[in-house]
């Protein structure tokens, strides 16, 4: 009696049930903006090109990416390995990981009322990390090598904010209720409008 009474109270508090569904919300956003980045800046950067679609996938890209899966994003994990971007412990990482999605894509409900368990919360952290450690190795090893700007230079890695950390960045900011960026924007759109 008193779990079903510890569940109801849960279920009905709004300053328990608000902060775990944003939580979980943003396990599953921050995951998904993961894969995302793990397949596009591979499929970019072998792409033959763009059209209306996006990147052009070309002979080379099927060959020396697409041919390591039949998943294309087990395939860009795969390259991302063979390129030691990542390494054994962060496979495993991003399997943990999808299996916590997976149980807050499919038990949503169940999570945030307490019915069933999940570690998203402290998991959090390693997700962001894992997005954070691809984004900083693909600036290093293809984006700057590939600008003459940097030739030469000391890059300081841990300065580097990859592009998808930032707009995780500022999705938590905005969802968290703070309106500075949307201020900060108003303020500049306004000046842009004010020189035209």
């Amino acid at each position: 009696m008193d779990d079903i009474n510890e569940k109801w109270t849960r279920f009905l508090d709004p300053n328990v049930v608000r902060p775990s569904l944003f939580l979980a919300a943003m396990f599953i956003t921050t995951f998904e903006i993961l894969k995302d980045s793990i397949v596009d800046n591979i499929r970019e950067f072998y792409a033959d090109g763009f059209d209306e679609h996006g990147a052009k996938i070309g002979p080379e890209y099927k060959s020396k990416v697409l041919s390591k899966n039949k998943s294309t994003l087990y395939a860009s994990l795969q390259w991302l390995h063979e390129s030691g971007a990542i390494d054994n412990e962060d496979l495993a990482t991003f399997e943990t990981l999808k299996e916590t999605r997976n149980v807050l894509a499919h038990q949503l409900f169940a999570v945030v009322t307490g019915q069933v368990e999940s570690s998203h919360e402290t998991q959090f952290d390693s997700l962001v990390a894992l997005l954070r450690k691809i984004g900083v190795w693909w600036v290093v090893n293809v984006e700057l090598p590939t600008n003459p700007d940097f030739d030469g230079k000391e890059i300081d890695e841990e300065g580097i904010v990859p592009g998808a950390v930032l707009s995780l960045q500022m999705l938590i900011q905005v969802a968290s209720g703070n309106t500075e960026l949307l201020e900060h924007w108003r303020k500049g759109g306004m000046k842009g409008r004010e020189n035209t």
